[in-house]
């Protein structure tokens, strides 16, 4: 599970035994996802530091500057998987007025993939970049987007 990085990456090994644990597909879906964010973060200026840690049993991304992101599958709802943001926070809402139906919502906490799906990269990117950088936005109208 190694990516090159400018930024440090703080990585619980936890992390890795969870991703273990999905089945394979599943696995591939929500390593691609972390990818994403990792690559994203490298992209960041000014962050050194992305944590990998666990939240409620899912892998999560922290950052000094940022709202907490999660990611995880779920056997009810076995052809999706999703990337999970704090509820209270305008991230979700704000994606919804950016990019409109590009994605699927889940309330004002979740973005949702189908498995069988390819995910929109670039609009995905900029979500993960608001998350990481949210306490440096939050004021900003649509987080500074």
């Amino acid at each position: 599970m190694s990516v090159n990085s400018k930024i440090r990456l703080l990585s619980n090994p936890k992390v890795k035994e969870v991703f273990n644990a999905y089945p394979d597909a599943v696995k591939t879906k929500l390593l691609h996802l972390r990818d994403l964010v990792i690559n994203t973060a490298n992209q960041i200026e000014g962050l050194e530091t992305l944590e990998e840690t666990l939240k409620w049993g899912e892998p999560s991304y922290l950052t000094k500057y940022g709202s907490t992101l999660r990611m995880d599958w779920k056997p009810k709802n076995p052809n999706q998987y999703a990337m999970y943001f704090k509820c209270t926070s305008k991230l979700v809402p704000t994606f919804k007025t950016i990019f409109k139906n590009q994605f699927n919502y889940e309330g004002t906490r979740a973005i949702v993939f189908n498995l069988n799906e390819d995910i929109p990269e670039t609009e995905l990117k900029q979500c993960i970049l608001l998350a990481l950088t949210y306490k440096k936005r939050k004021y900003l109208p649509l987080l500074g987007a």
